[in-house]
């Protein structure tokens, strides 16, 4: 049997440890409701942001949804609300095909509200044509009475393909100037200008497969003519898009000839030779199709080939 006063320190011991357990389940709790807090105050400016941009039925609908407002059917809630989405789809997709750019999604994150102040973190994803974009920028606003004042700062824009070197630079330019409608127009442009040339390069391949070749495919920038009885001598179309740093967009379309040392050697004087100076004229005279099928003709040597 323990003595006394040994059982009073276990005692003491035990209830210290118990002590120290319960603060730090307190402290837990404390913790846990702090979140809850936060996610609560979260919730509240989500759906401050929803009803923030809307008007009309959509917003009564969206705050009827959201808990904000009673009365009223949830059926009737629903129509109005089923309604001014299927209004809403209908002017995006008229949008969508005045513009060309398709928004595939828009989060909006509320970081600060206070008074005539709102700030908002902003990631737009979408795609334009074939080159798909992800901008991410914070909006400030600032009212004063009747007027408001919008500032666009932290802009960061991502294009999702590995050939836009020629657009670097003025993807640069843009983080730095935070100017979203150049950059929506200099994309539009650049997707235009390369749809040209994918529409152009694949239109050749398929009327002479025999003689067109397109090693990285119909949206590459490079396109080989090659004569099956001519093995080694090659004539390569490189066609760019140049992008500069204010938003210019300019095709730049270059003949290169590969011809085998020896067949120069034999041929000094032969045509070949100043190939790339006599495109630069037929570009100008007949544009970039009539040119590049008048060298396809030169090298298939035959119009039925």
């Amino acid at each position: 049997m323990k003595p006394a006063g040994e059982s009073v320190r276990m005692e003491e011991k035990m209830s210290e440890e118990n002590s120290e357990e319960v603060r730090l389940l307190e402290a837990q709790i404390e913790r846990l409701q702090a979140e809850v807090t936060a996610l609560q105050h979260q919730q509240q400016d989500n759906h401050k942001d929803i009803t923030f941009h809307l008007r009309g039925q959509m917003q009564d609908a969206m705050s009827y949804m959201c808990g904000q407002r009673q009365g009223g059917g949830k059926e009737m809630v629903l129509s109005r609300l089923k309604e001014k989405v299927e209004e809403l789809e209908e002017d995006l997709k008229r949008q969508t095909q005045m513009n060309g750019i398709s928004v595939d999604s828009c989060i909006t994150k509320t970081l600060q509200r206070s008074g005539s102040e709102l700030v908002q973190q902003l990631c737009v994803s979408g795609h334009c044509s074939k080159l798909v974009f992800q901008v991410e920028f914070q909006l400030s606003e600032v009212k004063e009475g009747q007027r408001s004042e919008r500032t666009i700062t932290d802009l960061n824009v991502v294009m999702d393909a590995s050939d836009l070197h020629n657009f670097s630079s003025f993807l640069s330019g843009v983080e730095e100037s935070k100017d979203l409608l150049l950059f929506f127009r200099t994309l539009r442009t650049f997707s235009d200008r390369c749809d040209d040339r994918f529409r152009t390069f694949q239109h050749f391949q398929e009327k002479y497969p025999s003689v067109v070749c397109l090693p990285g495919g119909c949206r590459s920038e490079v396109m080989t003519l090659n004569h099956p009885e001519l093995p080694g001598c090659v004539l390569v179309i490189h066609w760019s898009v140049e992008v500069s740093k204010e938003g210019g967009v300019t095709p730049k379309i270059d003949l290169v000839t590969k011809i085998p040392e020896r067949a120069l050697q034999l041929f000094p004087s032969q045509p070949l030779v100043g190939a790339a100076e006599a495109f630069q004229s037929l570009l100008r005279i007949l544009g970039p199709e009539a040119a590049i099928e008048s060298v396809i003709m030169a090298v298939s040597l035959s119009q039925d080939t």
